[in-house]
């Protein structure tokens, strides 16, 4: 059986600091505190999260 994956979407932080209205220190602290899904780290200055990571994350807030 053959799964059609979509490509995964990586978000900046700029814009997780958008659709969460938080700031860029409360994503880093988040994230250091283990409740956030962690970074990627791309390159020297390219970080991003995973899509999915995210969705999950918020998925599993809303289920409490």
């Amino acid at each position: 059986m053959t799964r059609n994956h979509l490509p995964e979407t990586y978000l900046k932080r700029q814009e997780l600091e958008v659709q969460f209205q938080v700031s860029r220190a409360t994503i880093y602290r988040w994230t250091k505190a283990g409740c956030f899904p962690a970074a990627i780290h791309l390159g020297d200055n390219m970080v991003r999260w995973k899509q999915s990571d995210i969705n999950n994350w918020i998925a599993e807030r809303e289920a409490v």
